[in-house]
């Protein structure tokens, strides 16, 4: 069992994150936020495969004043991400949004006191986003090149900023684009503050290459108990992200949705198209929501066993037939084609 860090907990929107409430699963739009149309479309998909919170850039004040009308149409919290004006800031959180991300070093000091005390009148928290390739001009000339103890400095500063202000409804997180800048970084900030922390490897890359720097990364440090939200960044289909997501945390056991898929490598005495079997199952627990485990196994060496621990088993025998098992009791054996469709009747009873 994983023993996680009992941070403060901090409301966004309907959701809670820190203390003993689950990790959220967060994406991030890559559509104009001024399309009303494809942003809410791209949501929408979001949702349903199982995003709990959802970030917008907000580069201009056209994005940031169709805010609201966003936030009507979704049924999960809405994060406004902004860098520069502080006039952004402010219509955001007037446009209702359920937790800005911004780095209050970047805005002048009345400005900054403006957002947060409208931030305190509406309840909203704020999420300190420090990334390795936006630090300030004097951390960088003090440590030469970004490390994570640049990285950190900005991070205590920053927190220290908001705090001074009398505003301590916050979410940190220090981001960098590999693993060890990351995790050497939030192991630091995770000892030095008992905010919430939001972990990234940030700009992690292409589907391939950013899953497994992701979930090496985000993985140590869930381990460590180190975490309250994530996001995996990958270039591309923000829906991919939400995917590797669940598959971390539902790999470590920290949270559980949806069916999943044990399948063997295959090797000389596999008996059935375990990869055929294994795309087409993949195909028929799409919509299941329900945390089952469904294992295909090449042939009985590890199969029976396997299968017994499963919610449903099929295991190769020879002459291509299919010995199918549920909840560890054998049920029957058939051809190949038959023991997808007698599966696909079992799975009838999962939505």
């Amino acid at each position: 069992m994983i023993k996680r860090k009992k941070t403060k907990v901090v409301k966004i929107g309907t959701k809670k994150i820190g203390g003993n409430f689950p990790i959220l699963v967060q994406s991030m739009t890559n559509t104009k936020t001024s399309d009303l149309k494809k942003t809410l479309s791209q949501i929408k998909k979001l949702e349903k495969e199982g995003c709990e919170i959802i970030r917008v850039g907000v580069p201009d004040m056209e994005s940031a004043k169709k805010l609201s009308e966003i936030k009507k149409r979704i049924s999960i919290p809405l994060v406004a991400d902004i860098h520069f004006p502080a006039d952004l800031a402010i219509e955001a959180i007037k446009q209702g949004v359920d937790k800005i991300r911004i780095n209050p070093g970047n805005f002048p000091k009345e400005a900054l006191k403006e957002i947060v005390e409208l931030a305190k009148k509406r309840k909203i928290a704020i999420r300190i986003g420090i990334n390795s390739g936006s630090l300030e001009k004097e951390i960088l000339r003090k440590y030469k090149k970004v490390t994570a103890k640049a990285m950190v400095e900005s991070a205590i500063k920053n927190v220290t900023l908001m705090e001074n202000l009398g505003f301590t409804n916050l979410v940190i997180s220090v981001k960098a684009p590999d693993i060890f800048r990351t995790i050497e970084a939030y192991q630091m900030i995770s000892e030095k503050f008992n905010y919430p922390l939001h972990l990234g490897i940030t700009e992690a890359g292409g589907e391939f290459s950013g899953t497994i720097k992701s979930a090496i990364g985000l993985g140590y440090l869930l381990l460590k108990g180190i975490g309250d939200t994530i996001r995996v960044s990958l270039t591309g289909d923000p829906i991919n992200e939400v995917k590797v997501a669940w598959e971390i945390l539902k790999s470590l056991g920290l949270r559980e949705r949806g069916a999943k898929i044990i399948s063997c490598p295959t090797c000389a005495r596999t008996t059935i198209d375990v990869l055929g079997f294994s795309e087409k199952i993949e195909k028929m627990i799409e919509s299941i929501k329900e945390p089952i485990k469904i294992a295909v196994m090449g042939c009985i060496v590890n199969g029976l066993g396997e299968a017994k621990e499963a919610d449903f088993g099929l295991v190769g025998l020879e002459k291509k037939k299919v010995a199918i098992f549920e909840k560890g009791k054998f049920l029957k054996t058939l051809p190949e084609k038959e023991s997808l469709y007698f599966l696909k009747s079992l799975l009838a009873k999962y939505k």
